[in-house]
């Protein structure tokens, strides 16, 4: 079987929903990110399977680098504790693991972004919740319609596109560039 057509749109779809970014949105998250760890504070990220893959990624172009040699920046993954995760999940339940760990290192003045390609997951709602209770700035990466998370975060961004796939390739795509514009607000005219 021939894949040519099939291949050619999906990336195509993808092309698309990278074109339907806003950069003021993504400008707006990158000012947000900048100003609290300006401020001392940190980028907070969490997701649940390819979108915690993505918030680890982030979260690793923050703390490493992404263009430039520099001083670490503080960002966090909350689903790479796998000792945490099980303990939360046993002790108290699967939707209550990001919430959990947010209540013991967010602190007011951070940001946290949760992802959800559906924006419906509850860990990451009940997450972002917690987060908006400790005075955090809430984001939320999400696809298709925002789901339920975008009336829960101070800002949605919400990735055009139909595939889950496509969606979190968006998503990776908004991490990279809110990486390269902080990195280039907190270091580049040194």
């Amino acid at each position: 079987m021939d894949y040519t057509n099939t291949i050619t749109k999906y990336l195509q779809e993808g092309i698309d929903a990278r074109k339907a970014v806003d950069p003021k949105q993504v400008i707006e998250v990158s000012e947000r990110v900048y100003s609290a760890m300006k401020k001392g504070n940190k980028l907070i990220l969490f997701g649940n399977g390819g979108s915690a893959a993505d918030a680890q990624h982030i979260a690793g172009e923050f703390v490493c680098r992404f263009l430039i040699e520099r001083r670490s920046m503080p960002a966090i993954s909350l689903s790479t504790d796998t000792s945490v995760l099980t303990a939360i999940g046993n002790d108290y339940g699967y939707d209550d693991v990001f919430a959990r760990q947010i209540e013991g290192l967010g602190k007011e003045g951070d940001v946290a972004i949760g992802l959800s390609t559906s924006g419906n997951s509850p860990n990451v709602i009940k997450g972002i919740r917690k987060a908006k209770s400790l005075g955090i700035y809430t984001i939320g990466f999400g696809g298709k319609d925002g789901g339920a998370l975008k009336d829960e975060v101070d800002m949605m961004v919400i990735a055009k596109a139909g595939l889950h796939g496509q969606i979190q390739e968006v998503h990776i795509t908004l991490g990279h560039m809110i990486s390269m514009i902080v990195e280039d607000m907190m270091f580049g005219n040194r």
